[in-house]
């Protein structure tokens, strides 16, 4: 086997050893996992998510999610926990540690600290007899067979599966809480997602350039005004402004390839009429697919 076929191979297995982690983690959402979503629903505080080493960085994005989400959270670094950073920590707060083993000395640590602070903890441990797991008040079985690591000591397997039961607690409190794209709009205004759940039609065409003709509009002159705005398009319409039709780039090519002439058209000899339209209140991204407005 050439080196390049191996490399391909090498990470063509990482990825069906985590995949296989990831499906196995389905068997392992259960009642726990039920009481877990519900604590948190129903929490008057915030979801203070921790770890250390890589389930921090995991511990990190959780805690993305969840604000993204409608769900309050803060991460907590289990080593500044006790460096000031447990100050954070509110009465009414749900606390969530992440470890595999669940018997890091900062993890126990922590614990201790936790347990006399009387905030409820849930953990995701890959241990289910570990320290973590056994003063943990739900536990959420997140363990793994191996890691995709040739030496099974990297976190691969172990860090996805922490990620993917995180997503899968996002999005059962999301289902929960009815968190729809309105919402979510108003957590993400920025970016292509955000324009794309708040962003309406009206908030675009002022912008834009209007042009517009009149049904006894020369065609020549309604080629001007189509090429001047750089739109492919005018609308004709009536002396009230009201709508009658449309001409696109288009209309002019097929009464070109039909008529061969155009001395004599007027704008009325060539419009679409009863074009389709959109209300101005509608989100820009409906104005831009197949068949839409009416």
């Amino acid at each position: 086997m050439s080196r390049g076929k191996n490399i391909i191979e090498i990470g063509k297995n990482s990825v069906r050893m985590e995949a296989a982690a990831v499906a196995a983690l389905e068997q392992l959402i259960d009642h726990q996992f039920e009481k877990a979503v519900e604590l948190i629903h129903s929490c008057k505080g915030r979801v203070i998510v921790s770890g250390i080493g890589k389930s921090a960085i995991i511990a990190q994005k959780i805690v993305a999610t969840f604000n993204s989400t409608g769900t309050p959270a803060v991460f907590l670094h289990a080593a500044d926990a006790i460096h000031g950073d447990l100050g954070m920590v509110q009465e009414q707060d749900v606390v969530m540690i992440l470890s595999k083993s669940g018997e890091s000395p900062e993890i126990k640590v922590l614990l201790s600290l936790i347990r006399g602070f009387g905030n409820t903890l849930i953990s995701i441990v890959g241990n289910v007899q570990s320290v973590l797991a056994r003063q943990s008040d739900i536990v959420l079985d997140a363990s793994v067979s191996q890691e995709a690591c040739m030496n099974n000591l990297a976190p691969t397997s172990s860090t996805t599966t922490q990620l993917v039961m995180g997503d899968a607690l996002a999005i059962a409190l999301m289902e929960l809480r009815g968190f729809g794209s309105d919402e979510f709009a108003r957590f993400h205004p920025g970016g292509t997602l955000g324009k794309k759940l708040y962003l309406r039609v009206q908030d675009i065409y002022i912008h834009n350039k209007k042009p517009r003709v009149s049904p006894e509009t020369a065609l020549r002159e309604v080629i001007i005004e189509i090429t001047g705005s750089r739109l492919g398009a005018t609308a004709v319409t009536d002396e009230g402004g009201q709508l009658l039709g449309v001409i696109t780039d288009g209309d002019l090519r097929r009464m070109l390839e039909t008529k061969g002439m155009t001395e004599g058209l007027l704008a009325k000899d060539i419009m679409t009429v009863r074009p389709k339209t959109i209300d101005a209140e509608s989100l820009a991204i409906e104005a831009l697919r197949p068949h839409a407005g009416s």
